[in-house]
């Protein structure tokens, strides 16, 4: 589904954030990216969505050079991912429901068919009860479901994760791992970047190590 080949990314050359990346991610796999900080975790990320441009080397998404699609067409490549933020970038004038349902109306989706994706999400994660609150009167891990919920709703291929429970208490990142422990045992590919070790030793399959801005080890 996914694969880097010798990928490179330098924001001050002759300095690399990454060097020489090369993994591959198959459909319906799990994998953690993790490193200390610093390590190109999130980079990759970036890569993966387009919101930074690779300095060397290709990305395949599906078959497709990601570094080859035009400005034009990133939205149409971007509705195939869900994306996760650390700091969950809900629009605190909106409700969840509304949160949840921007991203499927700004790709032309209908009424009924929003209607019905969203509250399928909210229930997939437990917060529908939540539909009609401002995301300021929600815990941090009520806010978290709710960024969850908007990045499956419209039933992405790939889902990544930055730093998921980065703000969030052990008994609540647990909770947000098993979520998305689910989210893939019904067939979505999931990358999941952190920094957590005691996450990763208790729900990883694959694991890309990272040190400054190289591949460690993959286990």
């Amino acid at each position: 589904m996914l694969s880097f080949y010798g990928v490179y990314k330098s924001y001050t050359p002759p300095y690399f954030a990454l060097s020489d990346i090369n993994f591959s991610v198959e459909k319906g796999e799990f994998l953690f990216i993790t490193g200390p900080s610093g390590a190109g975790k999130t980079t990759i990320i970036k890569l993966i969505t387009r919101e930074e441009s690779l300095s060397r080397g290709k990305i395949l998404f599906e078959g497709t050079d990601i570094s080859r699609i035009p400005r034009s067409k990133l939205h149409l490549f971007r509705r195939k991912l869900g994306i996760i933020f650390q700091d969950f970038r809900l629009i605190p004038y909106l409700t969840v429901f509304e949160n949840v349902a921007l991203p499927l109306i700004v790709r032309g989706g209908g009424k009924q068919e929003t209607y019905q994706r969203v509250t399928s999400a909210l229930k997939e994660l437990e917060i529908i009860h939540k539909a009609r609150e401002f995301p300021n009167a929600l815990s941090g891990g009520e806010q978290q479901r709710v960024a969850i919920a908007r990045a499956i709703a419209g039933s992405p291929d790939l889902l990544l994760a930055d730093e998921p429970t980065g703000n969030l208490d052990p008994f609540l990142s647990r909770k947000i791992m098993k979520i998305l422990q689910r989210i893939n045992m019904k067939g979505t590919t999931v990358i999941v970047a952190t920094h957590d070790r005691a996450l990763i030793e208790e729900f990883a399959k694959k694991v890309i190590y990272l040190t400054y801005g190289k591949i460690k080890k993959i286990i």
